[in-house]
């Protein structure tokens, strides 16, 4: 049975930012796509390193998970919903980011 995975929007997120809102934003994108900028505050976790880094990730927390264009990020979600973690995806994924970006630290 598909699951349902709850969506946010670039705009959406941008909103929530802009309200200062504290959110745990995850890029899983690889190395060299978030040396194009990312969304400030998120955090880099590579799709592949997800399953070996899960300590990383607080289960009481709702994580945004975001990527490309929403399609591993889609994916990232269902792994972890069904590990029992709360999590959001960014439909349209950085294609159709309009805000700030900053470069990984």
């Amino acid at each position: 049975m598909e699951q349902h995975i709850h969506l946010i929007t670039p705009k959406e997120l941008k909103e929530k930012l802009s309200k200062g809102e504290n959110l745990e934003i995850i890029d899983v994108r690889e190395h060299e796509e978030v040396a194009q900028g990312m969304i400030p505050g998120a955090k880099h976790i590579p799709m592949n390193e997800i399953p070996s880094r899960l300590e990383e990730l607080d289960v009481e927390k709702e994580h945004i998970f975001i990527c490309r264009s929403g399609r591993r990020s889609e994916n990232v979600c269902h792994y972890l919903h069904d590990q029992g973690y709360k999590v959001v995806n960014m439909v349209g994924g950085m294609l159709e980011w309009e805000g700030n970006t900053e470069l990984p630290k």
